[in-house]
């Protein structure tokens, strides 16, 4: 029987990502960079679609969303990494540590829901343009959104239900720059087998929930896309589902990696955390308008809203 000892453990260390100042030094201004790549592009998206009235559309609903997400997953993790890459000592409380793991968890989780809805979405207008208003209502897209946040709050509230009841013992170190679910089991002195069969199960039922929904919409497209006639509609029908594939391939290939993986402190372990949880957030909002006509567009009309009053004002004054 396990020594009910979860008390006397009030916090925990974060090895991070390195131990060497050089290095810290380095990654510090690197993920500040990255850090403020990801506020500052998501908060233009957000703007964007909410000022520009061609951008009221289902698409980009959903991009709005995920554009928040981002903000939301990055800044869960991202400003106690920077304090800590600036620390000796780096220590996180039992408490914040459960509320991270838990926060990190929910917005992961409803991005991988999220993903798979616009895949739908993607599906609809390729597949089925003319019913698209008809199978894409506003009504249905609010549902959609609104039971990714449902299922991905239920997904989080299990797992760290089951991780808050564990007893932790002496060992209080965790091989990681983030309080993640899986970097908790080492610690404990439970019996974890409850938790990692949960966590697996919950992970491999999400991957397969939200994964299979993308794979059925786009072999649907591709072989639409392939039935169309004309090269020039090849290539506006698959210029519309890039961004998308893009996003989808950054998250999934490294989010689900990491939470199906034995947890180890390996390096590649790491690399999985931060592509998924910094790096995606970060490049989202650059897949999505770099490429797009639309946000580009969007963008000029924005800015061009503000631009000529002040030039305006300046001709004034001269």
């Amino acid at each position: 029987m396990a020594l009910r000892n979860h008390s006397s453990i009030t916090e925990f260390l974060l090895l991070g990502l390195s131990a060497d100042p050089h290095i810290q030094s380095v990654l510090f201004v690197l993920f500040l960079d990255i850090y403020l790549l990801t506020i500052m592009g998501n908060l233009m998206m957000l703007l964007v679609i909410r000022a520009d009235s061609h951008l009221h559309t289902p698409m980009y609903f959903f991009l709005s969303h995920l554009s928040f997400l981002d903000l939301c997953l990055s800044s869960v993790t991202m400003p106690k990494m920077l304090k800590d890459l600036l620390s000796v000592i780096k220590t996180i409380s039992v408490g914040g540590c459960l509320a991270q793991g838990f926060f990190v968890f929910i917005t992961a989780g409803t991005e991988g829901f999220l993903l798979s809805v616009m895949a739908y979405d993607r599906y609809a207008a390729i597949c089925h343009p003319l019913l698209y208003g008809q199978m894409i209502r506003k009504q249905l897209c609010v549902q959609l959104v609104w039971s990714s946040w449902v299922l991905g709050f239920l997904n989080a509230f299990i797992n760290i239900f089951l991780a808050a009841n564990l007893d932790f013992c002496e060992n209080h170190t965790i091989s990681h720059y983030s309080c993640e679910v899986p970097s908790l089991f080492p610690l404990s002195c439970s019996d974890i087998s409850i938790n990692l069969t949960v966590l697996f199960c919950s992970t491999l039922l999400h991957g397969l929930g939200t994964l299979l929904p993308i794979i059925s919409s786009y072999a649907n497209i591709v072989s639409t896309i392939l039935s169309i006639s004309s090269t020039t509609g090849r290539s506006k029908a698959f210029s519309t589902c890039s961004s998308h594939l893009t996003a989808v391939s950054c998250f999934y290939g490294s989010g689900f990696l990491r939470y199906l993986m034995p947890t180890s402190g390996s390096t590649l372990e790491l690399i999985f955390s931060v592509q998924y949880s910094l790096v995606t957030p970060m490049l989202n909002p650059l897949i999505y308008s770099v490429k797009n006509k639309e946000v580009k567009a969007a963008v000029r009309r924005t800015l061009g809203k503000y631009l000529p009053r002040s030039q305006g004002k300046n001709r004034a004054k001269g």
